[in-house]
């Protein structure tokens, strides 16, 4: 399999400006010496992302995302690390020199494109078995379904056969081993059976990302076993919570904004009769992640869950979510019928239309589900209603669309609207608004900063890093192996080389690490500090206090065994953190 050698890494990263390419994805504003803007991971309200253009890093204060300007896009295009280096590379107009062999660092990225291997050639599979003869009770769903021979050829709809090793003889004989189709997930293993196909007797549905790669499967039995519908397990190549299904086609779509469904056949009877901006989450509801994708393509979104109890809830939930990332919901009704499979099936493409054009508001269709656990008919049960749709309108956060709400709101329940404004200001003031925002739902969670220790390391290495002219005075009084944790002591140790040999880049370091959450941490290290606005005497100061609680630390924490010289390096350490404190 190709790779792609590291010096050719370092070099694209070294001419990359993380500045410039974030800034195309990222409204970034300078402060100081970084540069801020609203986190693409979260939804937020007050800019808390921050690059750096001098440590070519990015960190969120909020959600604590960070790294270098690979995984920023690894992140945010969902990407792998060789098609991430790939567009870097293009942006640069630089040819990729790929060569034959592993490397730690890349391993994960291997896997997910083997795993991607294996589903495509796992596709073609199914769909050869659904045009076979043995397909045939497949085949004639899909036709009673009204789908044409060419929808079923563009989403590649497939067939399993019933139980047995079929895929696994197959996948095989293709070359992959019995390790490769264990991660890929489509093969399960048992003692008692052995090797044996994990879809059998359903309907193939492939899952492909934006890039068109086929990450995994979601099947629907032919018959009545259960479960109805199972998806692919989640491996390197799937995450169910940052994948749409039906996005690959979506995002060409002339229509503006997207429409969200529920299942798959709504997705694919929508992009037959033509709503070809129709995207489905995959048997979830929706998550931050998959809001923040959806950001990327609109700040409208169509609604158009099942009209049942399920796909009411269902939206009232996506509503808040997409609101945090700057998403407003309209919802399309599609009663009397359950989906918009079975409106367009019944009325046509063109009534749908008229629907679509009909969408009712987020809000509003939440006020209506609202209204529906009052007894408007009492006088009481209308004014309980009224003070509860009060107290949903003070929480609206953008004062804008608030002023707007209280007009609407008032007319639609008949009060006057200086009453109702007067109301929904004092339930403002008593702290008791129902909030429009949903629970902080971060795509990367990172690792929050503890109490203690990692704070002051974090700032004598994010300093280091951005002030190497204190370097040598920290290199005397505060050793690599004197950081507390593993990490930090790796982290120390690469950046005080960098700094010895004046190639010093937090960037770098960053692509030594191939764990996900190790990465996260070593960007908290060098973002979690934000002194842009500090004098130099702020600095040095700074940098002085993070020596002093480190050496503090390491003296009190010195190994049992080393006891005997336990006494010397106390003084040792006294010695230097009483010369430290006298330059302070």
């Amino acid at each position: 399999m190709a790779h792609i050698p590291e010096s050719f890494v370092q070099e694209v990263l070294s001419r990359t400006d993380i500045v410039d390419v974030i800034s195309s994805y990222v409204s970034l504003q300078k402060k100081g010496g970084r540069y801020f803007g609203l986190c693409p991971f979260h939804g937020e309200k007050t800019a808390s992302f921050s690059v750096s253009g001098s440590q070519q890093l990015y960190y969120c204060f909020g959600c604590h995302a960070g790294g270098n300007v690979v995984s920023f896009i690894e992140n945010y295009e969902n990407a792998s690390f060789v098609e991430t280096i790939e567009m870097l590379a293009d942006r640069l107009n630089m040819s990729v020199p790929y060569e034959k062999g592993s490397s730690a660092q890349k391993a994960k990225s291997d896997r997910r494109s083997i795993i991607q291997e294996m589903n495509r050639e796992a596709a073609n599979f199914y769909y050869a078995q659904l045009l076979s003869p043995a397909g045939e009770r497949a085949m004639n769903y899909l036709k009673d379904r009204g789908l044409t021979d060419e929808t079923i050829r563009k989403f590649g709809l497939g067939y399993s056969l019933p139980g047995g090793n079929s895929l696994y003889n197959y996948l095989k004989s293709k070359g992959f081993d019995d390790g490769q189709l264990k991660m890929s997930g489509l093969v399960m293993f048992s003692e008692d059976r052995g090797p044996y196909d994990r879809f059998f007797n359903r309907v193939m549905f492939p899952i492909q990302d934006a890039s068109k790669h086929v990450i995994g499967f979601g099947g629907r039995v032919m018959g009545n076993a259960e479960p109805k519908y199972l998806n692919s397990p989640e491996t390197e190549a799937f995450d169910k919570s940052r994948n749409l299904y039906g996005l690959h086609l979506a995002r060409s779509s002339r229509r503006e904004g997207l429409i969200l469904c529920e299942g798959y056949m709504d997705v694919i009877s929508m992009h037959q009769a033509g709503f070809d901006n129709a995207v489905a989450t995959l048997g979830t509801a929706l998550t931050g992640p998959q809001s923040v994708m959806i950001s990327k393509y609109g700040k409208q979104l169509l609604l158009c869950y099942d009209s049942d109890n399920a796909g009411v809830k269902a939206a009232l939930r996506a509503m808040p979510i997409l609101k945090r990332s700057g998403v407003t919901s309209r919802i399309i009704h599609m009663e009397p019928y359950k989906d918009p499979d079975e409106f367009i099936k019944s009325l046509g493409a063109e009534a749908f239309e008229e629907r679509i054009g009909d969408a009712q508001n987020g809000f509003m269709f939440m006020l209506d589900i609202h209204d529906r656990d009052f007894d408007l008919e009492d006088p009481q049960g209308y004014t309980d209603c009224v003070n509860s749709a009060a107290h949903r309108v003070a929480g609206i956060s953008d004062e804008i669309e608030r002023v707007t709400y209280i007009k609407a709101v008032s007319e639609r329940y008949a009060i006057e609207e200086s009453i109702f404004k007067k109301k929904v200001d004092n339930i403002g003031l008593s702290g008791k608004a129902i909030s429009d925002e949903a629970p902080g739902e971060p795509v990367l969670t990172g690792m929050a900063v503890k109490e203690g220790i990692e704070i002051p390391q974090n700032i004598l290495l994010s300093l280091l890093a951005d002030y190497p002219e204190h370097f040598k005075e920290v290199k005397d009084n505060i050793k690599p192996s004197e950081f507390e944790g593993e990490l930090y002591q790796k982290v120390a140790d690469m950046l005080y080389a960098g700094l010895e040999s004046g190639r010093a880049s937090p960037a770098l370091i960053l692509t030594r690490f191939e764990g996900e959450e190790e990465k996260r941490k070593v960007a908290q290290m060098f973002g979690g500090t934000n002194m842009e606005n500090s004098t130099q005497e702020d600095i040095r100061i700074a940098i002085k206090e993070a020596m002093m609680k480190i050496k503090a630390h390491a003296a009190a924490n010195i190994p049992k065994e080393e006891s005997g010289n336990a006494l010397q390096k106390a003084i040792e350490n006294q010695k230097i953190k009483n010369r430290l404190r006298s330059k302070k």
